[in-house]
Order: structure tokens, then sequence, then C-alpha cells
């Protein structure tokens, strides 16, 4: 840099800023919304190294479509999505951490817990090692893991998974197992590895896409980035619980909410045609389905007129519930690296993940359809 530009940096730096307080002040004036003039999307890094990628996968929730689709048919998908190579893979379900802390505050959170948490019990009786203290053993195993691990290395870190809360990285290591080395030993006892199958049983985004992917790409684990720390209890008055969904349901009653539903009717009746279920994911990480999704849903119920502001409540809950959400991957990103991320999570969640992310300077979208794609 020579002596003249240096002399001419804090001269332009003191004008950016004389420049940006008048453009607040005219819109503060105006009448007009504030826009702040930092915008950190437009500082994108790093200068060196490999970049952070993210591809957010929007999926519809496999658990409701049992008896509809195959495992099979998610071939064409996983093999799309293992040609991209991802390093990482984020799911939505909630970290042992996490579930450890809510069940502590059983006032507020007892009924997230039973619907989102799972037993560590079994686990935490084979091996004698509660959720913390489960997860700082399998972060020193893992980090120490050796390139050719023994079937009694996979098992032992299975059963301390599951201690830790985190079945998806225990089914995951479950899978790279050879066949006749899925039987119980090294701490995986028989009631543990009962309630592992029960588990991983029913369809599932994070068993039949994310735990077989990591599996077949040689990954050690999943990362869970759910979160429902801002769940809070029902309205005790139960005239107030009626009022509430009341005044949801009819915000969702709309024109958008319709033609969601005819698209998604007609995407079910050819899933089992060739490629079908490929197209319900292309269809669902389209760059217009996010516009729609709000348009249908939250959109919706930003504007709900009740007196009470119901639509406002989960309205908030739900931008609080994906900013958290993202927090957790970016966290994992920055102790990672230049990490290929995966991110699979409800469609709805898209939308969000995507803006959101944007916003990091270390973040780098991909295109889902680049890779969906024929």
């Amino acid at each position: 840099m020579t002596p003249q530009k240096s002399r001419l940096l804090p001269v332009l730096a003191a004008l950016s800023w004389v420049i940006a307080s008048q453009i607040a002040q005219a819109q503060s004036s105006s009448g007009l919304p504030y826009e702040p003039a930092f915008k950190p999307s437009l500082h994108k890094g790093p200068p060196a190294g490999a970049a952070n990628e993210v591809l957010v996968l929007g999926t519809p929730h496999l658990s409701g479509m049992k008896g509809v689709i195959e495992q099979g048919m998610l071939s064409p998908l996983l093999k799309r999505l293992a040609q991209w190579r991802p390093t990482g893979i984020a799911i939505e379900r909630l970290s042992g951490l996490q579930c450890d802390s809510l069940r502590r505050q059983p006032g507020r959170y007892a009924d997230t817990v039973a619907t989102y948490c799972f037993d560590v019990a079994p686990a935490a009786s084979a091996i004698g090692l509660d959720v913390p203290a489960a997860n700082v053993e399998v972060e020193r195993q893992l980090a120490a893991w050796p390139a050719a691990p023994t079937p009694a290395q996979r098992r032992r870190l299975a059963v301390l998974l599951m201690a830790a809360g985190e079945p998806a990285s225990a089914w995951v290591q479950w899978l790279r197992l050879p066949s006749a080395e899925r039987r119980a030993g090294d701490g995986m006892n028989a009631e543990a590895l009962s309630q592992l199958e029960r588990w991983a049983g029913p369809p599932s985004e994070i068993t039949w896409i994310a735990a077989a992917l990591a599996a077949e790409l040689g990954l050690e684990r999943l990362y869970a980035v759910d979160d429902h720390s801002a769940d809070t209890p029902d309205a005790a008055d139960p005239a107030e619980r009626k009022a509430q969904g009341e005044a949801i349901q009819k915000a969702w009653n709309n024109e958008a909410t319709r033609t969601r539903m005819a698209q998604d009717k007609a995407l079910q009746a050819g899933l089992k045609e060739p490629g079908g279920l490929l197209r319900l994911y292309r269809a669902y990480n389209a760059p217009e389905a996010p516009t729609l999704v709000y348009a249908s849903d939250f959109g919706a119920t930003l504007v709900e007129p009740s007196p009470q502001a119901y639509g406002r409540e989960y309205l908030g809950y739900w931008e609080t519930r994906n900013l958290r959400m993202v927090a957790n991957m970016r966290e994992v990103l920055g102790q990672h690296r230049g990490m290929r991320m995966l991110s699979i999570v409800g469609a709805s969640h898209k939308g969000y993940y995507e803006a959101y992310l944007q916003q990091m300077h270390d973040v780098n979208l991909v295109d889902p359809m680049s890779v969906l794609k024929d």
C-alpha cells in the first residue's frame, strides 16, 4: 500500500460513516424503517483456505409417510448427495446436552422432553456415565479415533453415544459395523441394543438419509442442531388454548395453503413412479418453495388479527427456534473450518436456514438444485 493510499484510509472511513449516518437520519425523519448500513452478507470469506459450504436439504418428515415409501426409493437422492461428498451432516434433532438441560426444568419442558428427547437410562446404566460425562468421553474418543477401529471400539462408542443422548450418531456407528458384529458386547448390553434398534426402526430422514449417507461416506457421527429451548407450556386456561388454536388455524386457511396442499397431493400420487421421490425433493427445494411456505404459514400468522396477537407469538417462537438452530450449525462450522455441511431439515425451516446462514461471513450456501439435477 502506498503512503498516499494509507493516508486516505481514515478519510474514507470517516466519509463512509458520515454518509451512513445521513442515510439513517433521512430514513428516520421520513418515517421509513431503519436500515443498517452494515450488511454481513457483503463481507464473505475466508481469504485463504477451504470455505465452509452448506447445502440445506428441505425434506418431508418421512415418519409421516410410513407405508407409502420404502427405503430403496431414496437411492437416487442418496446417490446425488453422496456425489457432493459432504464432510459433515446436520440433522433436525435435539442434542443430548440440550435434553439434559431441559430435563432440569420440568415445569416448562416436560412435554418437550417426552416428545423429542431420547431415554438415556439403559445406556447410562450399562456404562455408568451421565449425559455430560458421556459427551466428554465421546469427544475424547473421537479426537483420538483410529483410521481402522475394531468392532469392539465401534460397539463401545455406540453405547457411549446413546448415553450422551445421541442415538443418531450411535446408529451411524452401528451401520459401519459388519453385519456379524452388530451384537451386544463391549458395554452395549441387550437392553440398550434393543432400544437402539427400536429407535431406528420407523422411517425417518435421520436414519434413512443422514445416517445411511454418513455410513456410506465413512463419517463417524451426525450433528444434532435442533433447538426447543423456546418452547413454553400450553396455556392453562382451556378457553385460551381453544382461542389460540382457532386463531392459528384461521390464519392457515388461505390460498397459499391450498396451493401447497394441491402440489403435495400431486407429488404424493407419483411417489412410486421411477424418480417420484426425487421429484418431491426437487419441488421442496426449488427456489420458490420457501416463499410459498411463508405465505401459507408464517406470513399468514404475522398478520393474524386476534387482539391477543396469537399469530405473532407463534411467529416469535418460530424465528427464535430457527435462529438457535442456525447458531448450532455455525458453531460446528467454526470448530471444523472448511466443512462441506449437508443440513437436512423439515422443509418449513429451509427458507429461514438459508436466509440466516447467508448473513454469516464464513458460510457459503450451495444451490441444492445443482446437486439434485439429473
